[in-house]
């Protein structure tokens, strides 16, 4: 694939987070965009409005004809998520298009550049963001590609005029393994997407491999404690070559030191809440120190970060009731960001709403969810969103409830969710969940506000 011939790009999935980052670059570069998926979001409302044609009907006969026949000006870009029977896909496989997935395309975007990767099985999204922002925000510039919706520049992806790439590295289907970064974090390799690996050595390896293929004099960078050979460690908790020292909630906001071998950053306001959020920050900060950005530019911008669109978000923060969005859909994830709510608002009743997010997840891991989401007041659960599964016999969200020692918990639909909100007014509540529980986002709050 040579990108400087790409002239037309075709996205089997468009609406993905990963894939529109993709489809705005091309886009950025003066190609013809167009793609399908199968549901309308607001994300793919701004695609349309940056000029990108979409259609949501899974027919051949909306794929427009200069997108027919195959030539090397011409990329047919899928995700892994799109089901093997769709109509488009097969369109294009039967008129002899090579089809390549997105982390393919990373990885020729990358491969000429410094590239700065971000994995893990969490905190990828924020830590990937923080390190784009550090280096933005300090005159270093980088381009990104992201797996949120960055606050503080309203995108997934960034352009920049340096050679410097930053990646969101993803670990399901073993995508990360297209990329050969100069520098690479990885934050976490907890137990997930069992139904691609199988278990947790399987994907324990793939995590040694990424890090086996950084490049000659390159960095890794990863959590204390992570079986993982070499490299520089970080750590809120335990010593590391780079750590968060003295953290403190100070009028709702969190503080902290950083320190590294060579360097003390003291008094770090961090714009956003959440002690899982520091350790990305001191991860974030021991790459962007060794790219050259200065202590006093690292403290300016941790203070102007604003975070990432679902990421611990507030929605609603006032004096009668506060509310935090949050796409935490593994246990761990849900652990960080309840534990963090308690922290910063110890005082008040906390009702969670969760949305579990995959058959296969709930299944692997019911004990887990059941345990952490004991550690809430009052629990309203949601169906679980398939996203690309088929059911599963005897999985379903009451397969949680019924391993939960919480007495007050309630099964509901989303608009009887709606309802209880509305109608019940908590004075502290957290969505959390990756399906489609964001678009109870709006509802919710003003339901909150208004009754």
């Amino acid at each position: 694939m040579e990108l400087s011939n790409i002239k037309r790009v075709y996205l089997v999935g468009i609406g993905g987070i990963g894939m529109s980052g993709l489809a705005r670059y091309f886009c950025h570069l003066g190609c013809i965009v167009c793609g399908y998926d199968k549901t309308a979001t607001d994300l793919t409302s701004d695609l349309h409005n940056e000029g990108i044609r979409i259609t949501f009907d899974d027919n051949e006969g909306c794929v427009p004809l200069n997108f027919h026949e195959p030539d090397d000006s011409t990329l047919i870009i899928y995700t892994p998520a799109i089901p093997k029977d769709s109509a488009i896909l097969n369109f294009f496989t039967r008129k002899g298009f090579k089809l390549f997935k997105r982390s393919q395309v990373l990885g020729v975007i990358s491969q000429s550049r410094f590239t700065v990767a971000v994995a893990g099985t969490h905190g990828k999204t924020t830590t990937s963001c923080l390190v784009a922002h550090l280096l933005k925000a300090s005159g270093i510039d980088c381009s990104a590609f992201l797996g949120g919706i960055s606050s503080n520049y309203q995108t997934n992806v960034l352009f920049g005029d340096s050679n410097i790439v930053v990646v969101e590295a993803d670990e399901y289907d073993r995508s990360f393994l297209t990329l050969h970064p100069d520098v690479a974090i990885i934050t976490s390799m907890d137990a997930d997407h069992l139904d691609i690996y199988g278990d947790h050595s399987q994907l324990t390896e793939s995590f040694n491999l990424f890090a086996s293929q950084i490049k000659e004099g390159g960095v890794l960078i990863h959590k204390q404690g992570l079986p993982l050979l070499g490299g520089r460690t970080y750590s809120i908790t335990n010593e590391a070559d780079a750590v968060a020292q003295n953290i403190r909630i100070e009028n709702g906001s969190f503080y902290f030191d950083f320190r590294n071998g060579d360097t003390l950053i003291s008094d770090i306001l961090l714009g956003i809440a959440g002690l899982h959020n520091i350790e990305n920050a001191v991860a974030a900060t021991e790459v962007a120190l060794r790219l050259g950005v200065s202590p006093d530019a690292v403290k300016t911008a941790l203070a102007s970060f604003t975070g990432v669109k679902r990421r611990f978000e507030y929605i609603v923060k006032n004096d009668e009731h506060i509310y935090i969005d949050d796409y935490a859909h593994h246990p761990e994830e849900l652990r960080a960001a309840i534990a963090s709510v308690k922290k910063l608002y110890p005082a008040k009743k906390l009702t969670v709403m969760f949305q579990p997010h995959l058959f296969t997840r709930t299944r692997d891991f019911a004990d887990g969810f059941a345990e952490v989401l004991d550690m809430a007041d009052e629990l309203l659960m949601l169906d679980i969103y398939p996203a690309r599964e088929q059911p599963i016999d005897g999985v379903d969200s009451e397969l949680i409830l019924s391993k939960m020692k919480l007495w007050n918990k309630r099964k509901c639909g989303k608009e009887e969710a709606i309802e209880i909100i509305k109608n019940e007014k908590p004075e502290l509540l957290l969505t959390v969940g990756a399906g489609d529980i964001d678009q109870l986002v709006q509802p919710l709050k003003q339901a909150l506000q208004h009754g």
